[in-house]
């Protein structure tokens, strides 16, 4: 029977995909790159399982990953498991079960794949890289500013250091919404998501008012923050604006050049969020490289962390440099090995003493050779 295409190996369900080099050995630096910035914060690394049963991944903040969770029953237990669809839940889980009596505040970071049901249109991807922080059990703007400020000192060490931070506290609006008959609430709520001012202002109702001046009250910081906190909130919401305000000074206070925007009115995909939120953008690229907020941890202990995603991250990062090729002919020793790889080459080396040393250098994807005791550059003409 003739091969198709729906037939071929290499075909993969849609939104999966390979990755090949060099692009694999990119991402997985990046992810260490990133790691290595969080340890010297203090993050200390943790490694949850890829299944779990799903009365405990749903648990708490994990609700909200429900739809997006690939289920199937586990031969063993008989019991039905969930593949993470999200690692934060995870985290919340080892933070209030195995490190429940762990000094807080208690510092995590993890790095992993997650797979999801479906994608976006923005992001069709169903398996992601995650890498990502969470600080548990002190809520304070510090803390909001700490997990923001490491996590763009964490890009910066891939080379992203031009990075726009958004702020959002979705409760806000939530909160608001909350007063309103429940039947008016999608119409507002797609307004705001559209920022459709005249939109709102047909709605009309009590608090369509306050809800243009919250549009208003939009951009960078230095514009925002004075506007939102002259709006006359109501007051379960005036203490999310003053907390807005809180963490922009925190953040300030470390890092006055860093761009901030504040868009009171955001809400789209924080469904477990109870406080400041944030998304990371590196400018002039529609791509998010980090979103994260804050939350409670087991459903009463304060938390906030921030999730990073390194296969966006590769593709807008800076090209990284690789350790360079170098082709060993059949015969060079261990010793003369070992020396080249302390130079930071790669060595590829020949494994049929009759093949000609300068071609297969060549077609190997070698840039050195190593030749006559010495290291050096394969020809422009043979490459």
């Amino acid at each position: 029977m003739n091969e198709t295409s729906l037939t071929h190996p290499a075909l993969l369900p849609v939104g999966l995909r390979d990755v090949l080099p060099p692009e694999a050995e990119l991402e997985a630096r990046s992810v260490e790159t990133i790691m290595d910035c969080f340890a010297a914060h203090g993050y200390q690394r943790v490694k949850p399982p890829l299944l779990e049963f799903e009365d405990s991944l749903f648990a708490g903040s994990g609700a909200a990953t429900a739809e997006q969770t690939f289920r199937l029953m586990d031969p063993e237990s008989q019991r039905m498991m969930g593949l993470r669809a999200d690692t934060t839940p995870q985290i919340a889980r080892l933070a209030t079960t195995r490190l429940a009596s762990a000094p807080r505040p208690l510092r995590l970071a993890y790095a992993g794949q997650c797979l999801r049901v479906r994608g976006s249109q923005l992001q069709p991807e169903r398996q992601i890289a995650q890498a990502g922080i969470e600080l548990i059990g002190h809520d304070t703007a510090e803390a909001d500013a700490e997990i923001i400020l490491t996590a763009v000192e964490a890009l910066a060490a891939v080379g992203l250091t031009s990075i726009s931070i958004d702020l959002t506290v979705p409760r806000l609006v939530l909160h608001l919404l909350e007063d309103l008959p429940a039947a008016n609430r999608p119409a507002l709520a797609r307004a705001l998501d559209r920022k459709d001012a005249a939109e709102v202002a047909e709605l009309d109702g009590p608090i369509a008012g306050l809800l243009l001046q919250l549009l208003e009250a939009t951009g960078t910081a230095e514009r925002a923050i004075p506007a939102l906190l002259a709006i006359d909130l109501p007051e379960s919401a005036r203490i999310q604006a003053v907390r807005m305000a809180e963490t922009v000074a925190a953040i300030r206070r470390q890092r006055p050049d860093l761009p901030l925007t504040a868009d009171p009115v955001e809400f789209r995909g924080y469904q477990y969020h109870t406080g400041i939120c944030m998304t990371l953008f590196a400018p002039g690229r529609q791509a998010e490289l980090g979103r994260g907020g804050r939350y409670l941890c087991g459903d009463t202990e304060p938390a906030t962390g921030i999730t990073l995603y390194p296969d966006t991250i590769v593709r807008v990062a800076p090209d990284q440099k690789l350790r360079p090729r170098i082709y060993l002919p059949f015969g060079t020793t261990p010793e003369q090995a070992a020396a080249c790889r302390a130079q930071n080459f790669a060595t590829v080396a020949e494994l049929d003493a009759h093949s000609p040393p300068l071609e297969e250098a060549a077609r190997l994807g070698c840039s050195y050779i190593y030749k006559n005791g010495a290291i050096a550059p394969l020809a422009k003409d043979l490459k």
